[in-house]
């Protein structure tokens, strides 16, 4: 089953080369910190400390924090937690991608 994941933002990342389609941000999701491509949602402002509805990488929306701890429970329940964690080790993006996990480097 395909599930969008809360994350809690911890850092916009910026860089002087950024493209408009490639704008990033460090999220957190259940002790994990991945980088996600937050450009869907930019126009909400996108902040460290928001939370955000993960999927395959990209940020779909912005949450509140009572929403997350919500939906975090809903999965909990549905035993899925096993497979989001397998999904969010998959958001491997660029250098990152080819070189392996990098968690502690986030």
């Amino acid at each position: 089953m395909c599930l969008a994941i809360p994350g809690k933002v911890i850092e916009i990342i910026s860089t002087k080369d950024s493209s408009p389609f490639f704008q990033f941000a460090v999220v957190e999701i259940s002790s994990v910190r991945r980088k996600v491509n937050i450009e869907l949602i930019k126009e909400e402002g996108v902040l460290p400390g928001d939370w955000v509805l993960v999927h395959v990488g990209f940020a779909l929306e912005k949450i509140s924090y009572q929403e997350a701890q919500e939906q975090l429970q809903m999965l909990s329940l549905l035993g899925e937690e096993k497979q989001f964690i397998e999904e969010i080790q998959g958001y491997r993006l660029g250098k990152e991608r080819e070189d392996g996990p990098q968690d502690k480097e986030l």
